[in-house]
């Protein structure tokens, strides 16, 4: 059971997504948990997933990208990894991992899923991208470096989120508590 501390922060009591298209949101969330291999508490856990969302959603909203494809990349980009430190691969498990679950727990056209496994894949470069959704989940990653005690780069962001550093930095550093799960 996810407590309701994670459900409101990761909206997950429902299945309709922040910006309201529907998907099986809780059924993805608990795939994901039951395989996932680091700590749910962890830097790459739960809680920066909840960061990601936000960030995404805000940066999206701002720019005008696909809210579905940023929301899913916030629970799924990570979602691979098998260690908190060096994981050169887990980009690429990710985007076949998302592609596993389309047309179970959601339904992406083919050019929506590919610019999902795109971002998933390639989040961690260090590259920026002329493509507004793609580049919402690269910002939205990068800005919660605070977590890690790192202040994001404006080298390594769009003009939209490089407004949103000091803000970003400040609430990953306050918010990195561990979440409970019940």
């Amino acid at each position: 059971m996810i407590s309701a501390n994670i459900a409101t922060s990761l909206a997950i009591d429902t299945n309709e997504s922040v910006h309201g298209e529907v998907y099986d949101k809780q059924g993805m969330i608990s795939a994901i948990r039951e395989q996932f291999k680091i700590s749910w508490h962890g830097i790459h856990g739960a809680n920066h997933w909840a960061r990601v969302l936000r960030h995404c959603m805000t940066i999206g909203t701002e720019r005008g990208a696909d809210l579905l494809v940023v929301e899913l990349f916030a629970f799924l980009h990570d979602s691979q990894r098998h260690s908190d430190g060096g994981d050169h691969f887990h980009g690429k498990r990710g985007a076949e991992y998302a592609r596993s679950l389309n047309t179970t727990y959601f339904e992406l056209t083919p050019s929506r899923i590919d610019a999902l496994c795109e971002a998933i894949e390639h989040h961690s470069g260090g590259k920026v991208h002329d493509q507004a959704t793609i580049q919402t989940c690269w910002d939205a990653d990068r800005l919660d470096l605070g977590r890690v005690n790192i202040m994001p780069s404006p080298k390594f962001l769009s003009q939209e989120a490089t407004k949103h550093i000091t803000r970003a930095y400040r609430w990953s550093r306050e918010n990195r508590k561990r979440i409970e799960i019940e």
